[in-house]
């Protein structure tokens, strides 16, 4: 991985010397799903080794919606963040040169992919989706992919209006995927769905995504839920940066997280929400098919 971004970069490292003095500090969002005090731990060590490779103080902002992220790197105001696929796009479709897509998860298996998995308390009776007629069905925030755009357009495509009152008794927004998590367990939503790379073990709350997380931090037994749809595969969102950041501060930051992997595992972790191989190269064409799916779901 290293010779890979390497390579890449070479042909701007002339620059690299004027263009370093261009900025003061490094905004680095992270988007909502769990709380910000969790958000702020799992990338703090990040942050650090941004803030060491440019020689800059590195702000993290941990906005209470994706919509906070999104608007601060359209405004200027963030310079970079792990965003979902639905909010890169959402963002992309507000302005295509806003921010670039330069890194994504690769998962143990090999894959860049996930899934937004349906799921309800074990002891609710609730197995499908046609075991919630008439209940009250979670979703986690309106830009989220896995929280609301693909189940949204894949559950009603199957059948299930997504119209409140027209097959589930309400559909609400949580606020995010650890609340999801936590309002399930609760007993506040019937059902819910939330994501997760569907690789190993149910229990664990797979290798990486929010249930994960949420095992991790004590919050939830997966012994308690039971899992009862799974979306087609979703690409996993981006890493972006700014369009208008000095090339060299691209360069750099780049680099820094393609091999963060292999330099400091425990902080990758905490970054990649669980286990995972590696952060690879990702293009825009990996997500235009996400793209078409907000600007459906926009138009309609």
């Amino acid at each position: 991985m290293k010779k890979l971004i390497a390579a890449a970069l070479a042909t701007t490292a002339l620059t690299g010397a004027v263009q370093a003095q261009e900025i003061t500090e490094f905004r680095l969002g992270i988007l909502g799903g769990e709380n910000a005090q969790d958000r702020m731990a799992s990338n703090q060590c990040y942050a650090d080794k941004i803030a060491e490779a440019l020689g800059v103080e590195v702000q993290v902002f941990t906005p209470a919606d994706y919509n906070g992220v999104m608007q601060g790197l359209l405004g200027g105001t963030i310079d970079a963040a792990w965003m979902g696929a639905s909010s890169y796009a959402g963002t992309f479709i507000a302005d295509a040169e806003a921010v670039e897509p330069v890194l994504v998860k690769q998962n143990l298996d090999g894959s860049i992919g996930y899934y937004s998995i349906g799921f309800a308390r074990a002891d609710s009776g609730v197995t499908s989706l046609e075991d919630l007629q008439g209940k009250k069905f979670g979703f986690g925030d309106p830009n989220s992919t896995s929280g609301y755009l693909i189940p949204s357009v894949e559950i009603d495509a199957a059948g299930f209006s997504m119209e409140p009152g027209a097959f589930f008794g309400d559909v609400v927004f949580t606020g995010g995927h650890e609340q999801t998590i936590v309002a399930v367990n609760n007993g506040d939503v019937d059902a819910g769905v939330t994501w997760a790379d569907g690789l190993g073990n149910w229990e664990d709350g797979y290798n990486s995504g929010a249930l994960r997380k949420a095992v991790d931090a004590g919050l939830v037994d997966m012994n308690d839920l039971v899992q009862i749809w799974q979306s087609n595969i979703i690409p996993e969102g981006p890493f972006v940066l700014r369009k208008a950041l000095p090339q060299d501060v691209k360069d750099k930051v780049t680099e820094l997280t393609a091999n963060l992997w292999e330099e400091d595992a425990d902080c990758a972790y905490g970054v990649a929400a669980g286990d995972a191989k590696d952060f690879i190269p990702v293009t825009h064409a990996e997500y235009e098919s996400i793209v078409a799916a907000r600007r459906s779901v926009i138009n309609n």
